[in-house]
């Protein structure tokens, strides 16, 4: 009997240090919303809605831009270089950057990043006044939102 009780006790020390150290743990970070569209001009390359996805982990933060401005060529994995320029509501502008994207056929939709940035607590973020630019094949190619971003900016816990 006394060994079942050890157990139990064990266990229930176990449980209860388990549940104090998720009690402790910090918060993951969040930005709201997570999702939002905008309406881009891109020049002669074209112009139409896009969607902006945003993921924070601390103060390293993601953008992806998913457009409906369709690729002229087909391009490999990974070979548009993006800088995504948000403007701040505090002031100034942050930058997201990167490499990434899926292959392309001709006539898809054109999708970048994950693009990697950091963010403050408290970032208000708006693709409004900022700029999308991507570099393919040694072509540069600059987008610019219409209007506001919608529902509202990011905003980085």
């Amino acid at each position: 009997m006394r060994g079942k009780r050890t157990a139990t006790g064990a266990a229930l020390a176990a449980g209860a240090f388990a549940v104090a150290g998720l009690a402790l743990a910090p918060a993951a970070a969040a930005v709201t919303p997570d999702t939002a569209t905008i309406t881009a001009d891109c020049g002669t390359f074209g112009s139409g809605a896009a969607t902006l996805t945003a993921t924070q982990d601390g103060t390293a933060a993601t953008v992806t831009v998913t457009s409906s401005i369709t690729a002229p060529i087909a391009l490999g994995e990974d070979s548009i270089t993006s800088t995504l320029t948000l403007v701040n509501a505090a002031g100034g502008t942050t930058a997201f950057t990167g490499t990434k994207n899926p292959a392309l056929a001709m006539g898809d939709a054109v999708t970048v990043g994950p693009l990697n940035g950091t963010v403050a607590s408290g970032d208000s973020l708006e693709a409004f006044g900022g700029s999308l630019q991507i570099v393919v094949l040694g072509i540069t190619v600059t987008c610019t939102a219409t209007g506001p971003q919608s529902p509202g900016p990011f905003v980085f816990d």
